[in-house]
């Protein structure tokens, strides 16, 4: 195509050009968007509505949350960029504005009483100096020679993730346990049949703290549930008397078990290492014939096809470059079928949902 019909296709109206200008700016302050609905979590302004009825004055949440008097107008123009963007909502003019919770808010409200999940934590975790930081060295990530066998994580701060998680992992811990608690509940509702047909044990590969595995011994108390982690991880883990956790290297080594549960661990590896995963899970779960199966519970990216929401599809692929800090990866079908087949399963199964993963059942 010549330069000149490339001019001509280019070539934009002025309102063409003052919307794209419009579009620039907007993905460019989209990080605002993310800190201000940090900032929110922090001062605990979905608790503070909550505590007050439902329904909150800027006076209100002032009080409520300790902000000073003198940030009051301040405060107006922090929750006007979370009820634009639907993390709040709000009634009346600005003079007599009432803000509400909406369904994304009502997951951050601590329930004291213990009887539901909120993602404060992931909040905190995710938006927090340690990942955003390490996103401003993509450009060094993918120039500099120096760079090219490192993840985008060691270029930034000089250690791996894994290696800061251990030397302070609490935010990290309190995130994963959050996230753990909320999707397994609900996923157990959604595809519980996946649980089901586990005969007698299970184990949670890389569980954590074991929340995962504790929603599932409260779901199926006939599965005896144990979780392997690192020793520096399960030694900080709480008392269950209905999990046990052992300390070990899931590349080394998984426990017997009828089935083997990866929840959000494969998306944290790079092929080969998924590959060498699989193969010790494969090792420790019977043959399929006698009820052995991996249950992985991670995203597949476009699974759920025209299903999807713009907000779902977004998520999906922000989430994938977010990975790189660690050097880990988001998947299509494609990509994970190469790792099940050179891992040796032959056969495997996948359950979209309405949330960010999907379950993959992997027969031997």
């Amino acid at each position: 195509m010549s330069a000149l019909m490339q001019q001509k296709e280019l070539a934009m109206s002025t309102d063409e050009l003052l919307q794209a200008q419009v579009e620039l700016y907007h993905h460019s302050f989209a990080f605002v968007k993310s800190l201000a609905l940090k900032a929110a979590t922090d001062l605990c302004i979905p608790d503070a509505i909550q505590h007050l009825g439902g329904a909150a004055t800027l006076s209100d949440l002032a009080a409520e949350t300790g902000i000073h008097p003198t940030k009051l107008s301040n405060l107006r123009r922090l929750m006007r960029v979370l009820t634009t963007s639907g993390v709040f909502s709000v009634t009346g003019d600005h003079a007599g504005a009432v803000y509400k919770l909406t369904r994304v808010s009502r997951l951050l409200v601590v329930d004291r009483a213990g009887g539901r999940t909120h993602l404060s934590p992931v909040v905190s975790a995710f938006v927090s100096p340690y990942p955003v930081t390490t996103l401003f060295s993509m450009r060094e990530w993918f120039t500099d020679e120096r760079a090219a066998a490192m993840s985008l994580f060691e270029v930034a701060h000089g250690c791996t993730l894994w290696e800061a998680a251990a030397m302070d992992g609490t935010a990290f811990n309190a995130a994963m346990a959050a996230d753990s608690r909320f999707t397994m509940e609900n996923l157990l509702r959604e595809c519980g049949s996946v649980f089901e047909t586990v005969r007698g044990s299970l184990v949670d590969v890389g569980g954590g703290h074991g929340a995962a595995a504790a929603a599932i011994a409260r779901a199926f108390p006939h599965v005896k549930c144990t979780v392997l982690d690192l020793p520096h991880v399960v030694a900080t883990a709480p008392t269950d008397d209905k999990l046990t956790f052992v300390g070990g290297d899931m590349f080394d080594n998984v426990p017997p078990a009828d089935a083997v549960l990866l929840k959000w661990v494969l998306h944290d590896w790079q092929h080969e290492d998924c590959v060498k995963i699989l193969r010790r899970c494969k090792e420790a779960i019977p043959a399929r014939n006698v009820g052995g199966k991996v249950i992985i519970v991670d995203t597949v990216i476009g699974s759920a096809g025209s299903q999807q929401g713009i907000a779902s599809k977004e998520t999906e692929v922000l989430f994938d470059v977010f990975m790189m800090a660690a050097d880990g990866v988001e998947r299509e079908e494609h990509e994970w079928s190469k790792i099940f087949i050179e891992a040796g399963f032959t056969d495997y199964k996948i359950t979209p949902t309405m949330g960010l993963r999907s379950i993959i059942e992997l027969y031997p």
